[in-house]
C-alpha cells in the first residue's frame, strides 16, 4: 500500500481520524518538520530571517532549536502530541510541552515568548470530531506560508520506512530533559491581560455567559473574563470528543444554547470559542448573533475611539467593507488580502496594522500574535460593552449612521456531478459577467476567486473552498433585496444560466 499523500490547506495538515490521521503519518510529518527547521533557509544558525527578527526583538538564538507542542480537547490529540514530542526528541530537537488541552493562539504567544523556532498544534480547529490535525507555527507565531508548507510536504516524501520509526520514548525525553512539560495558562494570560483595560471592565459590573463548546477555551476565557470582576456562566466547559455531535465552530445554529443562557439570564453579553479557540462568536444582550463581519468592524471602532489606537487594517477578500468605511471614517489604510489567516498575519508581524480579520470569525490585533485568537476577540467585546454600556446591535445602528448601512451574506452551494468548479473558474475567467442583478459591474478582483464590484461599493463574491466540491457565495449590499438578487445572480453564474 503507498504512503498517503499529505497535503497542508490553509490552516496545515487535517484528515479523518485512524484513516489518514494516524500515528505512522503523523511520525512523517514531524521527521519532516524536523528536517525542515534544520535545513530551510529561514531557520537555523545560518537562517537570515530567523536571525534579523531574533535581532530586531532583542533575543539570541539558542543552542538547540526549540519546538512548542500542545493539542486540543480531540479524541487522541494528547497520545498524538506525545508522538510529535518523541520525534522531535530523538531529532536533538528541544520540546517545550503543554500539560493539558491548549488553544492555538496560546501556542502562538509561546513560540514567540520562548523564542521557539515554531510551534506544533494538534487540531482539527472547527472541523467535525472525526478528524483531527496538524498546525506548524513558524518563530514569529502566526500561520507557516505556502513556502513553508511546501518544504515540508517535499520532505515527508524522502523519508525512509526506518526514519519514520525513530523516536525517543515520551517518558526517557522527560527525564532526559529534551521534553519539558509546563503551563501555559500565566505565560499567555499575562500577555492577553496587558492588551485589555482591566479596570474599566471591572467598574462595568458585566454579567457574560461563556461558551468553550467543549474546546480549549474553558480553562481560558471565563477565568479571563472572572479575573475582571464579571459575573460569568460557563457552558459546555467539560470534554466531549464528540462535540455534543456538532462541529465545535461559533457559527449561529451552534450557540443556541448560549443565546437561551443570555436571555433568560438577562446578560449583558454571550461570548464563545471554537475548538481550538483561534475564532470567536458573539451574542448581543437580546440574544442576536453578531456576524463576524459586523464585529471587526465595532472591534476597530473600538480601539480607535476608546483605546486611541492607531494603524493600518486588513482584511481578506471576501470579508465586509465595513471595516474598510470605519477606518475610512478615521483616516485608516486598508490593506485587502487574498483568504487565509496566513496572509493576513503577514501584515501583522510587520507590526503596522492595528487589527486584521477575516469573515469567518478570525481576527488578531497590534502588539499580539500574528495568528487568529478568539479569546482575545472576546474579551475586546466585553471591553467595548465595558466602554460604551450600550448593547452591541445599538452600536452597529450608530455605527451605520456615521458610515452607511452593510448587509452581508455567505452561502455554500454544494455541486452536484455535473458540475466542475474548474469549468466554472474557466468560464468566469473567459467571459466575467458585466452586469449583476440589473447592476454595471465597476471592477473585477479575481486574486482569490471572482469578486464583482459595483460603483456604490456593494459586491458580489464567487470562491471554491479548496477542500470539497463547494463553491461559495459572498455578497454584500446596502439593502436586504439588493443581496438577495446578488444571491440569485450568484447561483444563476454558477448554473451556467446566467
Amino acid at each position: 500500500m503507498s504512503p498517503t499523500n499529505i497535503k497542508f490547506g490553509t490552516s496545515g495538515w487535517r484528515a479523518v481520524i485512524g484513516a489518514e490521521f494516524s500515528f505512522n503519518n503523523l511520525r512523517r510529518v514531524a521527521h519532516a518538520v524536523a528536517a525542515h527547521v534544520k535545513t530551510h533557509k529561514i531557520y537555523g544558525f545560518k537562517g537570515e530571517e530567523y536571525l534579523l527578527y531574533l535581532k530586531e526583538h532583542g533575543k539570541k538564538s539558542s543552542i538547540n532549536p526549540c519546538i512548542i507542542v500542545g493539542y486540543d480537547t480531540r479524541y487522541l490529540s494528547h497520545e498524538y502530541a506525545k508522538t510529535v514530542a518523541e520525534v522531535f526528541a530523538i531529532e536533538n530537537i528541544s520540546v517545550i510541552f503543554s500539560d493539558a488541552a491548549v488553544p492555538t493562539p496560546t501556542i502562538a504567544w509561546q513560540v514567540m515568548s520562548n523564542n521557539a523556532v515554531g510551534g506544533v498544534t494538534i487540531t482539527a480547529s472547527h472541523n467535525p470530531a472525526e478528524y483531527n490535525g496538524f498546525k506548524w507555527t513558524p518563530f514569529w507565531g502566526g500561520p507557516a506560508t505556502p513556502e513553508i508548507t511546501e518544504d515540508i510536504e517535499k520532505k515527508i516524501n524522502t523519508l525512509t520506512i526506518a526514519e519514520v520509526e525513530r523516536r525517543l520514548p515520551f517518558e526517557q525525553g522527560v527525564s532526559s530533559h529534551t521534553i519539558k512539560v509546563i503551563d501555559f495558562h500565566q505565560d499567555y494570560l499575562r500577555q492577553i491581560y496587558s492588551l485589555i483595560d482591566q479596570n474599566t471592565i471591572k467598574k462595568a459590573g458585566l454579567k457574560i455567559a461563556a461558551d468553550s463548546i467543549f474546546g480549549t477555551a474553558a480553562t481560558y476565557l471565563r477565568p479571563a473574563l472572572e479575573n475582571f470582576g464579571v459575573k460569568v456562566i460557563g457552558l459546555r466547559e467539560n470534554r466531549d470528543v464528540l462535540f455534543g455531535g456538532h462541529s465545535p465552530d461559533t457559527d449561529e445554529e451552534n450557540l443556541k444554547e448560549l443565546q437561551t443562557a443570555v436571555i433568560k439570564n438577562k446578560l449583558h453579553l454571550g461570548l464563545a470559542c471554537d475548538g481550538d479557540a483561534d475564532r470567536y462568536g458573539i451574542i448581543d444582550s437580546d440574544g442576536t448573533w453578531i456576524s463576524p463581519n459586523m464585529i471587526l468592524g465595532l472591534a476597530l471602532e473600538h480601539l480607535v475611539k476608546n483605546k486611541g489606537m492607531n494603524g493600518k487594517i486588513c482584511r481578506s477578500v471576501m470579508t465586509s467593507h465595513f471595516v474598510d468605511a470605519i477606518g475610512k471614517y478615521h483616516g485608516l489604510e486598508t490593506r485587502e488580502t487574498p483568504v487565509g489567516f496566513k496572509y493576513i498575519g503577514d501584515l501583522l508581524k510587520t507590526g503596522q496594522y492595528l487589527v486584521g480579520g477575516e469573515e469567518s470569525a478570525g481576527m488578531s490585533i497590534m502588539g499580539h500574535v500574528p495568528e487568529k485568537d478568539g479569546i482575545l476577540a472576546c474579551l475586546i467585546m466585553a471591553e467595548m460593552i465595558a466602554y460604551e454600556k450600550k448593547p452591541l446591535k445599538k452600536l452597529l445602528n450608530d455605527l451605520y449612521k456615521k458610515v452607511g448601512n452593510f448587509i452581508n451574506i455567505r452561502v455554500n452551494l454544494r455541486l452536484n456531478e455535473k458540475e466542475n468548479i474548474e469549468r466554472i473558474n474557466e468560464r468566469l475567467t473567459i467571459k466575467p459577467p458585466l452586469n449583476i442583478a440589473g447592476f454595471s459591474v465597476w471592477r473585477i478582483n479575481d486574486a482569490d476567486g471572482f469578486k464583482f464590484i459595483m460603483k456604490d461599493g456593494s459586491w458580489l463574491g464567487l470562491r471554491s473552498s479548496g477542500t470539497e466540491p463547494v463553491i461559495r457565495i459572498y455578497a454584500e449590499a446596502q439593502t436586504k433585496p439588493k443581496l438577495l438578487s446578488f444571491v440569485n445572480a450568484g447561483k444563476k453564474i454558477i448554473s451556467g444560466k446566467f
